[in-house]
């Protein structure tokens, strides 16, 4: 399941969900991402993302489908939110389920590091010293390219 919504999602619906009637599985490895008030030595007071839908779901799409094939998961949840988010509010769910812990979590981290370098998210964090928008980290491009 892939939704991108300016709705929050409640972490316990979501892990329900994962866990509902799926006796195939012994693990399930999730990642909740949060706003959070210091970011690359700024205080931040709020988010702001936003995206090109077309194109947002067609590469989550192909991120779970490329983590699908690459290791043995079967009920896969991606939830990302856009819009004014407020500091603490949650931005990002991954949920993956599978029959092993080491599939669950190569996947799980898999689709995180991919999400952040090719999904078409923009964020604009709002701070103290003024809005700027956020920029790619090499950091996460490099961790990407070690998959």
């Amino acid at each position: 399941m892939i939704r991108v919504s300016d709705a929050d999602f409640s972490f316990a619906e979501e892990m329900e969900k994962l866990e509902r009637e799926n006796i195939n599985d012994g693990a399930i490895v999730t990642f909740t991402g949060r706003v959070r008030a210091r970011n690359d030595g700024h205080d931040v007071t709020g988010l702001f993302l936003e995206h090109y839908p077309a194109m947002t779901q067609v590469a989550l799409h192909n991120i779970v489908e490329q983590a699908k094939r690459s290791w043995d998961i079967n009920r896969v949840t991606v939830i990302h939110r856009v819009g004014q988010l407020q500091l603490g509010d949650n931005i990002v769910f991954v949920g993956v389920t599978s029959p092993h812990r080491g599939d669950a979590f190569a996947a799980g981290e898999f689709i995180m590091d991919f999400l952040k370098v090719n999904a078409p998210f923009w964020k604009k964090e709002t701070r103290t010293s003024g809005d700027a928008w956020v920029e790619a980290k090499q950091s996460d491009e490099d961790k990407a390219k070690g998959w």
